[in-house]
């Protein structure tokens, strides 16, 4: 569903450790970066916009045997930044002030992070990542309500994600309809999922390939289970 206003997925800028974000529904610039060029990749997009075009349509998942996944990392901004005049803010707090806690996750200009949204499934689970912002970490969880379908900023010339390469008979660019699910019992910092990661990849943990580290700029990143049930587990520890 689209939401009332402008906020749209983002897909990321890079954030303060090298990862990047956002959601806002719109993406942010990783994507941006992404896509900009629209330009870059064609050039990558900033984050949510779509325009212009961006990298090889290649799934890296796709090479070889696809994986499977049924949890998600998704990135959005909390803080405002304006595109062509329009605020992509979209925190955890925007999601929940939402008709029914829910909106769409517009704005992804990336073709991997796209691709993982089309293989999203509803009831599957993701963290609520806050990125480009003073402190990125993990605010929340958030489910899949909706699975992909074309996602309408693309059309939309005055959106910062309008893309003129793309058709309505032909459309580009997906987005699903997530819905608040909870808080995490204490926002996780970037800092915090950085040194378990370093210390797991000495030691064989689960977070030692994790995407967040190893794809920093995917707005849209999938989890294994035993990556996801581990950060969940964080959420116990003091901070």
């Amino acid at each position: 569903m689209s939401r009332p206003g402008k906020k749209r997925s983002r897909a990321t800028l890079p954030d303060k450790e090298g990862s990047a974000a956002k959601f806002t529904k719109s993406k942010t610039q990783e994507e941006e970066e992404s896509m900009i060029p629209a330009a870059k990749e064609r050039n990558s997009k900033p984050v949510g916009s779509g325009t212009g075009k961006t990298t090889k349509e290649t799934c890296p998942s796709a090479q070889g045997s696809k994986q499977a996944y049924s949890h998600w990392l998704m990135k959005s901004e909390p803080e405002s930044r304006f595109e062509k005049g329009v605020d992509v803010k979209f925190g955890i707090e925007d999601l929940k002030a939402q008709p029914n806690q829910t909106a769409c996750w517009d704005g992804v200009r990336n073709y991997q992070a796209r691709n993982f949204m089309r293989d999203m499934k509803v009831g599957q689970e993701a963290f609520f990542y806050h990125s480009n912002c003073k402190e990125p970490g993990i605010a929340g969880i958030i489910k899949i309500v909706k699975e992909a379908y074309p996602d309408h900023t693309q059309f939309d010339k005055k959106d910062p994600h309008y893309d003129s390469s793309s058709t309505k008979e032909n459309p580009k660019w997906s987005m699903v309809d997530v819905q608040f699910e909870r808080m995490t019992k204490r926002f996780i910092p970037l800092s915090e999922l950085k040194a378990q990661h370093q210390a797991h990849r000495a030691s064989g943990g689960p977070l030692k390939d994790m995407t967040l580290f190893t794809r920093q700029r995917l707005s849209v990143q999938p989890l294994t289970d035993e990556e996801f049930e581990f950060v969940l587990s964080l959420e116990e520890k003091p901070s």
